[in-house]
């Protein structure tokens, strides 16, 4: 009886460490890191993502490195990012612009139908932090909060708290940079557009 109650035991505490064996195993398979493939800001096709990216883009422009972002470059000296239309064949239209204008960089988003397309948002909050850190003196710790300053705008645009109007909302003081959300009322882009300026401050 002895023996039997030994073994037993023997083979309750394999059994408990083979237990422990595979909670590890599995807990580490669950905790590895997922990969996945990265997206560029102007790119929501998943065939583009894979492909390299055009070497016949201007590069003496302080916005050049649009171009890793799927941007390309107008005669204007506009930097823009066209997608197509899934519900119309052929037919591309504008959904980021960026610009220098006057010692400021102007960014801007444009809805379609007055709305914000899948993960237009988070790309477009991409952008603008990318812009933000590229040409502006702001900290880290300040681009954490600008970031969810503009985050919190575009919620509330998409909700539809906020009206279209020219009105300026200030989220960086030191860069002078103000986010709007209003309608375009001329040239070849209709609807509205959310947008932000900065001035380009050099860095030392």
């Amino acid at each position: 009886m002895n023996r039997i109650i030994r073994l037993l035991s023997a083979f309750a505490v394999l059994a408990s460490a083979f237990t422990g064996v595979s909670v590890a195993l599995a807990e580490e398979v669950t905790t590895a890191p997922q990969h996945r493939t990265l997206q560029r800001i102007c790119s929501f096709d998943s065939v583009a993502d894979l492909l390299p990216t055009p070497q016949n883009q201007p590069t003496n422009s302080v916005l050049s490195y649009l171009t890793q972002q799927g941007f390309i470059k107008n005669p204007d000296g506009s930097w823009v990012c066209y997608v197509n239309d899934p519900k119309k064949e052929s037919r591309y239209y504008t959904l980021f612009k960026v610009q220098q204008i006057d010692g400021k960089v102007v960014a801007s988003s444009f809805l379609e139908n007055g709305s914000l397309i899948d993960g237009q948002d988070q790309r477009s909050l991409d952008l603008f932090m990318m812009l933000i850190k590229n040409h502006t003196k702001a900290t880290p710790g300040n681009r954490q909060s600008i970031r969810r300053y503009l985050e919190a705008f575009m919620s509330l645009v998409k909700q539809g708290k906020i009206p279209a109007s020219r009105r300026g909302y200030l989220f960086d003081s030191p860069s002078r940079g103000f986010v709007s959300y209003y309608a375009l009322t001329s040239g070849q882009i209709q609807g509205t557009v959310i947008t932000i300026d900065i001035n380009m401050l050099r860095k030392n």
